[in-house]
């Protein structure tokens, strides 16, 4: 019997006290038309049994490989870092542990890679409601994908939607405390991919993220700021991250680690 191809994506999922979550995503995932893939699960220290919530939604599911790794520095970015740093494909999808992803999810940012050639550096998924046949949902799409033709070199997505090459991610220098220690860093770490080439969006291509952050002060930047990323020129992006944005994020606390803080569960 001939042996199982072997894996050319790896999906990396950064998780913190999400028992009640993670498994939906999983479910989503192990649904994947596009098999096998990796999948790095990295626990950043959870204290909620999260681990063994993703180990029963899993059990049992055929063409996905499994990996637990556990990351005890706190903040996303260092779980990422972990994540990455055992990634071993030719793709990888950098996923939230509460994010839904539909079937075709990464068959179709496979579609895009092998259409875009080598150029496409990142494919984004675009998030829409939890209805993307519906009117929002259809609205959401095209204003991202209309947003990502006249925009190219900017993000307009989240992180719970990045694909990339590996080798153009690890070119980039991947996501980095020491680079970025700030929220709002897949935007960043997007500003060092596109120096490396392009990213891709398209209508096709979209997941549900989670509306459970809708009180984001913690980790918002202002409208100003916000309207200052969309006209500065790709040219002057250093200088608007590393010089403007910043010391600004560095005054106001708008630190990686604040992701860990989680309001919904105060108002359950």
């Amino acid at each position: 019997m001939p042996s199982p191809p072997a894996p050319r994506w790896s999906v990396v999922i950064p998780y913190y006290n999400e028992r009640d979550f993670l498994p939906a995503t999983l479910a989503s995932l192990a649904n994947q038309t596009l098999k096998p893939f990796r999948l790095i699960l990295v626990d950043n220290a959870s204290s909620d049994g999260s681990r063994g919530a993703a180990e029963a939604a899993l059990e049992g599911v055929e063409g996905v490989e499994t990996v637990f790794l556990h990351e005890a520095r706190p903040g996303q970015v260092h779980a990422l870092e972990t994540g990455i740093a055992a990634v071993e494909t030719e793709f990888v999808a950098i996923c939230d542990a509460d994010t839904h992803y539909p079937p075709h999810y990464l068959a179709r940012a496979d579609a895009l890679f092998a259409e875009s050639g080598a150029q496409t550096a990142a494919v984004l998924a675009l998030s829409v409601a939890s209805a993307p046949g519906g009117l929002k949902g259809r609205w959401l799409r095209a204003k991202g994908a209309a947003m990502g033709a006249l925009l190219a070199k900017q993000c307009h997505a989240g992180g719970y939607g990045h694909a990339f090459r590996t080798a153009a991610l690890r070119q980039a220098g991947g996501y980095s405390r020491a680079r970025w220690p700030h929220v709002l860093k897949d935007h960043e770490l997007m500003h060092r991919v596109m120096k490396v080439g392009r990213a891709r969006y398209d209508y096709r291509h979209w997941c549900v993220a989670s509306d459970r952050r809708a009180d984001r002060g913690r980790v918002r930047w202002t409208l100003p700021e916000r309207l200052l990323y969309h006209v500065t020129p790709y040219a002057l992006k250093d200088w608007f991250f590393y010089r403007f944005l910043a010391p600004r994020f560095e005054r106001r606390r708008l630190d990686d680690v604040n992701l860990r803080a989680q309001p919904w569960r105060a108002k359950a």
